[in-house]
């Protein structure tokens, strides 16, 4: 095969590679919008009555666990303090969302630990059970190309109904197993003030929700590896 024959079917395999791409997330956006409001019930491990007291009832929430070999507490402290910004997946993601929407990357020096580069930007700790579990949240109006994260108190959090906005809650949390095993929860729960903002954030829910899958599944295995480092680097 010559050259010019190679890149022309190089070229149509991209192509087909980018149309089958397209659809695919097509479908996810027409899934996500049709499937908008249905909170699907998690099993027993899943149910967080810390997390209810803030926002009893989402009318999104995306839960997910991994179980590591490290104590709750080492898993905890993994948690607060793991770089999520270290990932190019989340890099990627955050990239394209700005693109899409027109934003301006934030040029501002944040904490690159999770918690505190969250507080940084406006989110509020609700609720905290040390070595057990941590509820984080803020409200906003993510639709904009630059959301702006509004801190409330957590004392207001769970009445704030000033409409036009989303509230948004999410948790970090490790059920222990054992002694030197544990199961990591994470869950985001959100839900809108107003009718206007329900329909502007199914729009835009529709459109990011693959993503934001992404960008809690990344966490995941990365946190494993390091709480499980951490107890073999005690150990040594």
């Amino acid at each position: 095969m010559n050259g010019r024959r190679f890149l022309k079917v190089a070229g149509a395999g991209i192509a087909t590679t980018a149309a089958v791409a397209a659809a695919g997330y097509a479908g996810l956006v027409v899934f996500n919008r049709l499937r908008y409001g249905t909170v699907e019930p998690f099993a027993a491990a899943g149910k967080d009555p810390l997390l209810d007291q803030f926002l009893p009832s989402p009318e999104v929430a995306e839960h997910h666990q991994i179980d590591i070999a490290a104590p709750a507490a080492v898993v905890m402290a993994t948690a607060k303090e793991f770089e999520l910004m270290e990932s190019p997946v989340v890099r990627a993601i955050i990239a394209a969302r700005a693109l899409a929407l027109g934003g301006e990357p934030d040029s501002r020096v944040h904490p690159t630990r999770l918690i505190e580069q969250m507080e940084s930007i406006g989110w509020v700790v609700l609720a905290e059970v040390p070595g057990r579990q941590i509820v984080v949240g803020s409200v906003t109006q993510p639709w904009e190309a630059a959301p702006v994260f509004r801190s409330v108190a957590p004392a207001e959090f769970h009445a704030f109904a000033e409409p036009g906005y989303v509230k948004i809650a999410w948790t970090l949390r490790a059920e222990p197993i054992d002694g030197t095993h544990s199961t990591f929860h994470t869950e985001t729960r959100v839900s809108t003030t107003s009718r206007g903002a329900r329909e502007r954030f199914k729009a835009y829910w529709s459109f990011v929700a693959p993503g934001v899958e992404l960008i809690r599944l990344a966490m995941l295995k990365p946190l494993r590896r390091a709480a499980e480092a951490r107890v073999t680097k005690s150990a040594a």
